[in-house]
């Protein structure tokens, strides 16, 4: 007996890879009449406390992530893809947003794009990807597209 979710979570940052995940998703979702649910982070870096920024300019912040979500949704449809609800959240992890969501959502699937850092990149900055993969409590989808830098 084979597992078929009924909700996916693309988590989407409008990479060349995050694009493939959109168009995976959208193909699984329709392939097993799965909701799809887009989320995009808008992170709030770490020394850039929102008590600090202006109404302003968390305002922008906010409505610039939101263009990149749209851009997202709209790829999807564009290929035939139908979006249950697009997600914007304001946060300091990817990782931590995007596994909240899914818990929040009852997802049985996410999927995300993989930049393809170099092992340097890695170590400095984290995989947005792999700590999904590892803290996850659903099963979740890498997908990827070219060589790894470095």
């Amino acid at each position: 007996m084979g597992y078929l979710p009924e909700k996916i979570l693309l988590a989407s940052d409008g990479s060349e890879d995050g694009i493939r995940a959109c168009r995976t998703a959208a193909e699984m979702s329709e392939s097993f009449g799965a909701e799809l649910h887009v989320v995009h982070v808008g992170l709030q870096w770490y020394l850039v406390v929102r008590d600090y920024m202006s109404p302003e300019q968390y305002e922008r912040l906010k409505e610039e992530r939101q263009e990149v979500l749209d851009a997202q949704v709209s790829e999807i449809e564009g290929h035939g893809g139908r979006v249950t609800e697009a997600h914007l959240r304001m946060g300091r992890r990817v990782d931590e947003e995007v596994i909240d969501l899914a818990r929040e959502i009852g997802a049985g699937l996410i999927v995300v794009g993989s930049r393809g850092a170099g092992s340097l990149s890695r170590a400095l900055l984290g995989s947005d990807s792999n700590n999904i993969v590892h803290h996850a409590y659903c099963p979740v989808l890498v997908v990827r597209g070219g060589e790894a830098e470095g």
